[in-house]
């Protein structure tokens, strides 16, 4: 039973530790807010788009989870789009990375603003 409850407590605090890290997020990744309707439509800040065949989504502790189960919740997360404008990436945020601002929501902010991969943070030029 003491073996157990260790185990237990030493995942938890393992995962609230990784939750409250910093991802790696690629130079392409915006913020925005996704609700999934019906999968695989979605909207994306509020207009329809889709998520790609071979879309990954992770939770706020990097884990993968089924687009499918998060239907109607409205998250905030960074995603990347493919090349013919599906949804490809999805990263549900975690506390930290919320409150890691300024974030760009469009591409053309992606394409004026500077970003520093190193501590993942961007500067409006």
């Amino acid at each position: 039973m003491y073996r157990c409850a260790l185990s237990l407590t030493l995942a938890a605090t393992c995962l609230v530790a990784q939750a409250q890290q910093h991802r790696p997020f690629p130079a392409t990744a915006l913020r925005g807010e996704l609700q999934i309707t019906q999968f695989p439509s979605v909207l994306m800040n509020g207009k329809p788009a889709r998520l790609a065949p071979g879309a990954r989504v992770r939770n706020d502790v990097n884990l993968w989870v089924p687009p499918a189960g998060l239907t109607g919740q409205k998250l905030v997360v960074h995603y990347t789009v493919e090349s013919s404008g599906l949804i490809m990436d999805v990263w549900i945020l975690n506390p930290v990375e919320f409150a890691n601002k300024p974030w760009p929501t469009t591409p053309a902010e992606s394409a004026t603003w500077q970003f520093n991969p190193g501590n993942q943070t961007w500067i409006k030029r």
